[in-house]
């Protein structure tokens, strides 16, 4: 026996008419109830990063002198605001760059399984726990110039006054470089992690060496993970803030584009200019983003033969 669809259903009357319904056109193009579990992501973001985004940009437009473009036009004539870009960029790439380099040969020979992996990668992702003002209370008390690090530089005659290395450009940088490289770190371990060590395994046995194995099989595989995992870094590192008060100098070498943000909403209290200042910082960070991607497109983007 056939099961018969009831007449009154939607169903029913495809079938007289010989027509599919509408659920099933919309099923055969991906869309069902299950797309109905993206509803509360789809409201987070809208609620939480588009309308922000949104309000901030029309704002940025609405000067409290000027015209439409008088925020943009002020931050571009002013050396003081428009050096912060270069400021941000100078600190932002680099320690994004090494916290990647150093994460990939760290994470290349952790990948494996041994005894104390766990402990040993518990250690390292460590400085997460820590936040940013405890990071800065550590770098003064082992960098500053009374700390730690000058003292034994001291005692050793290796030089005869303390070095500076907080409350500047390298105050802020270590600090990025500490809370930056376990998200690159975790991140260069997962995409290793994906990768099928058959693949180094069968180029061993054809004669290749750990170098030539890593530089021909596993950096062309790893290449795509790494763009994406410098994106992320980066952007970490160019919206810094506290470390640039703490551990730099906020109005000379480490006044970056979210301290003259924060100066022109909260101390001089015009809110298009720091709005204007905000969309100023996205868009330099989603052109770097853009350029890195770019380049990744040109790389391998198939399966890696492992579960990535």
């Amino acid at each position: 026996m056939t099961a018969t669809t009831p007449p009154g259903t939607a169903t029913g009357a495809a079938a007289r008419t010989g027509q599919p319904s509408m659920r099933q056109r919309l099923a055969e193009r991906g869309i069902d109830r299950v797309l109905l579990l993206l509803l509360p992501g789809v409201v987070f973001l809208l609620l939480l990063f588009i309308y922000p985004f949104l309000y901030g940009l029309q704002l940025s437009f609405a000067p409290i002198q000027g015209g439409l473009l008088s925020n943009y036009e002020t931050f571009f004539s002013d050396p003081y605001l428009r050096d912060t870009i270069l400021i941000t960029l100078g600190l932002g790439v680099p320690a994004a760059l090494l916290n990647v380099l150093v994460s990939v040969p760290i994470a290349y020979r952790m990948r494996g399984a041994y005894r104390g992996k766990r402990t040993l990668t518990t250690l390292l992702v460590v400085p997460i726990t820590l936040g940013t003002v405890l990071t800065a209370e550590g770098l003064i008390l082992y960098l500053g110039p009374s700390g730690w690090v000058n003292k034994l530089l001291l005692d050793f005659h290796l030089v005869q006054e303390p070095v500076s290395l907080v409350h500047n450009y390298w105050g802020v940088f270590f600090s990025l470089v500490i809370t930056g490289f376990p998200f690159a770190f975790l991140l260069v371990l997962s995409y290793l992690s994906g990768i099928d060590p058959n693949l180094e395994k069968a180029a061993a046995i054809m004669g290749a060496g750990w170098r030539q194995r890593f530089r021909y099989i596993t950096l062309p595989l790893l290449a795509p993970g790494l763009a994406i995992t410098f994106c992320l870094s980066f952007v970490l590192a160019f919206s810094v803030f506290p470390s640039a008060n703490l551990v730099g100098d906020p109005a000379g070498s480490t006044h970056v584009i979210s301290i003259a943000a924060f100066h022109a909403a909260f101390e001089q209290f015009d809110y298009p200019m720091g709005s204007a200042i905000a969309m100023i910082m996205g868009a330099v960070m989603l052109g770097v983003i853009a350029i890195v991607l770019g380049w990744r497109g040109t790389l391998y983007r198939g399966a890696t033969g492992g579960k990535g």
